[in-house]
């Protein structure tokens, strides 16, 4: 099993980040600089054409430590930030550029490379996850979030079906083809965010993947806006429901 590997480390306004490695994958963990004893741990998935250190990855993670106290990790998936790109990579995103020029959907491409991106990401997850619970500040026995929009929803539904350590999740921005019947495995509370005048996924979509979710708790919040506008408070949504969902009782 490989373990983390620290390879930079800087520190603003009360968070500490550590850039690090796992075998031959990236990160970032982000914690508080003053934290005492073990804190439970949030892991991140970027949005398509991102990176672990995208600007609302940052920001997110920002406000769950500072908010919560809490550890937060993101790993860049495959194909993205510094790594490289294999003939797969550079044929889908051919032909997402093609559909995108030529005004036709892009949609039916999305889920196809974001279906096969995951199934690559999630053992990097779970091996990532390994590796920081080896960690004192974060060890084996403290509960595991997972928040991850559109190409993080297409890694985080397999990944939450498969992990039994991540006890709460933040989905949405995505297509339910791929992913629907994945999400009707997952019994944990669920946040799920939907864009109302989403240009690329109709509501009809967006809610199917909601219905989707076995989950007894799960919360839909629809904001009106086009795929992009997903307004800056439900990062502060995000930050309440796993403090609700991770915090050990008083």
């Amino acid at each position: 099993m490989h373990s983390v590997q620290f390879v930079s480390e800087t520190s603003s306004d009360g968070v500490r980040e550590r850039d690090f490695t796992v075998g031959e994958v990236p990160g970032v963990l982000w914690s508080p600089v003053h934290g005492s004893g073990r804190a439970p741990l949030v892991l991140m998935g970027h949005g398509g054409g991102r990176d672990s250190k995208a600007p609302a990855m940052t920001g997110r993670a920002q406000r769950l430590v500072t908010g919560c106290g809490f550890h937060v990790a993101a790993i860049d998936a495959p194909g993205h930030g510094s790594r490289p790109r294999t003939a797969h990579d550079e044929q889908e995103i051919a032909a997402m550029q093609r559909a995108m020029a030529a005004g036709e959907p892009v949609g039916p491409i999305v889920v196809r490379y974001n279906a096969h991106l995951a199934e690559r990401a999630v053992p990097e997850w779970r091996a990532t996850l390994d590796a920081l619970q080896q960690l004192p500040e974060i060890g084996t026995g403290g509960p595991v979030g997972y928040l991850g929009l559109n190409m993080g929803t297409a890694i985080g539904v397999p990944l939450a079906a498969a992990e039994p350590r991540i006890t709460a999740a933040v989905f949405g921005l995505h297509w339910p083809d791929a992913l629907a019947g994945t999400a009707r495995q997952i019994t944990i509370p669920v946040e799920f965010d939907l864009q109302w005048d989403d240009e690329h996924i109709d509501r009809a979509a967006g809610l199917a993947l909601f219905d989707a979710f076995a989950s007894k708790e799960k919360t839909l919040h629809a904001n009106a806006g086009a795929h992009k506008e997903l307004p800056r408070f439900e990062a502060d949504s995000a930050v309440h429901f796993f403090a609700r969902h991770l915090r050990p009782a008083a």
